[in-house]
């Protein structure tokens, strides 16, 4: 067994995953774990609503991974930018790319671009503290429509709906909370184009929905469709059953008056974004169940009165520098993780895993099946991949330091870790995150 170096780009669990099978499975490996921002965990920890913090609770295992001593954090470089992949091949025997999905599918429906009209992935990003987007965000509208029927549609309402006062306890950045103090939302609307049993809710979530005393959750019974297709999902999948089951209980209470609802509307889908200069309204067509689970429009069309209106539709990965892309399906085409060409014909030593690999679907245990699948690969071609032209490990460092990158280290993330902690406990919560690139890089090196 020689020993190789391998870049995995992209620090979420993705690549945390793939990093410590391969270590885990070959031990002569030694891995550099490149990420665009100064801290790692990729969407866990800018894509998970600040008030779920149990969903957060997967970072305790990817910092074990990370405090590996064979697994090397180094932030703040962007590839295609700071790093190409020219670059790479020069000092690693491989190249994992586990880059993810950040952009927001999009929505081609008439009027989607007006002023009023967001994209799921911009407003999660700013609820979550990301340093490379706006510290504002508006939030005059009183009537808002969330498009949409998974989970990130359904954070979305919830952190519209809740007040900001119910964010405290949270990680929720200061520049955060001062702005969802403003916001003037009385009443959220999401939208699924089909009926209960087809809705991507997580059943916990779903039931999590109605927790805040400030909400009312409402479930209009038009569009409660059970075709032979949902009576068997909800027959054979429990979380089906579960949402399910939740939604029908929703149904049965009586509203409480609270001052902020969301409600859910069935068998609706959005035809088009309604204003002039901007959003002043969403059309949606009346869907109808036609037995397999799938739905077809019936010509019945509703104007909803909306200020605003936030896409939800799916998340979309971006093409990545010197590699090819299948902008149909956001994806780097491969076979079992190895990177193929226009041809078909496969890239040496070139692999992807997670989103950029399958899409932006699945679970955790989804991404750690992936995973294994991409190091599998990389494995089974090791006797065929050449050697890196420059072997040293700082060599890497000595590079990037040399072209004026300013990267970070894991060290440097411990200590912005402690950091933010601190100020958390100084107002009796576990953490306040720090928003600004600049701000973070400075507190991990005091």
């Amino acid at each position: 067994m020689r020993d190789i170096r391998v870049a995995v780009i992209g620090a979420g669990p993705a690549g945390i995953y793939a990093s410590d099978i391969l270590v885990d499975e070959y031990p002569q490996a030694r891995v550099d774990l490149f990420d665009r921002l100064p801290a790692p965990y990729g969407l866990v920890r800018y894509g998970v609503a600040p008030d779920h913090p149990r969903i957060k609770e997967i970072i305790k295992a990817l910092r074990r991974v990370l405090s590996r001593d064979e697994i090397r954090f180094i932030g703040n470089v962007h590839y295609g930018t700071d790093l190409k992949l020219s670059d790479l091949r020069r000092y690693y025997d491989a190249v994992v790319f586990s880059t993810g999905a950040r952009a927001d599918r999009p929505l081609d429906i008439p009027g989607i671009e007006l002023p009023g009209s967001y994209g799921a992935a911009d407003f999660v990003s700013w609820y979550d503290g990301h340093p490379d987007v706006p510290r504002t965000w508006p939030l005059e509208a009183r009537s808002v429509a969330v498009l949409g029927a998974g989970n990130v549609a359904l954070d979305i309402a919830r952190m519209l709906a809740k007040p900001a006062d119910e964010q405290l306890s949270t990680e929720i950045a200061g520049n955060v909370y001062q702005g969802l103090s403003l916001n003037q939302a009385t009443d959220v609307h999401v939208f699924a184009r089909r009926g209960p049993a087809q809705i991507k809710f997580s059943p916990m979530e779903f039931r999590e929905l109605s927790h805040s005393p400030s909400v009312d959750v409402i479930v209009h019974p038009e569009g409660f469709e059970i075709d032979e297709a949902s009576q068997q999902a909800i027959n054979t999948s429990k979380s089906t059953k579960l949402v399910v089951n939740t939604m029908m209980r929703y149904l049965d209470v009586e509203p409480t008056g609270a001052p902020h609802r969301i409600h859910i509307h069935l068998c609706q889908s959005p035809v088009a974004v309604l204003g002039a200069e901007r959003v002043e309204g969403l059309r949606t067509e009346r869907m109808e169940l036609i037995g397999d689970g799938n739905a077809r429009g019936t010509g019945e069309f509703t104007d909803w009165p909306v200020q605003a209106v936030y896409r939800a539709v799916g998340y979309l990965s971006s093409h990545l520098a010197d590699l090819p892309f299948d902008h149909h399906a956001g994806v780097v085409p491969h076979d079992a993780g190895r990177v193929l060409d226009l041809d078909g014909e496969l890239i040496e030593g070139t692999y992807v895993t997670g989103w950029i690999k399958r899409g932006p679907i699945g679970l955790i245990g989804h991404t750690k099946s992936d995973a294994s699948e991409t190091i599998t690969s990389l494995l089974a071609d090791l006797p065929g991949l050449r050697a890196p032209e420059i072997g040293e490990p700082d060599a890497i460092l000595e590079h990037l330091t040399g072209n004026g990158i300013d990267y970070t280290t894991w060290a440097e993330w411990e200590r912005l870790d402690a950091h933010e902690m601190a100020l958390g406990a100084q107002q009796g919560r576990e953490r306040v995150k720090v928003v600004p690139r600049a701000d973070m890089i400075s507190a991990g090196r005091r």
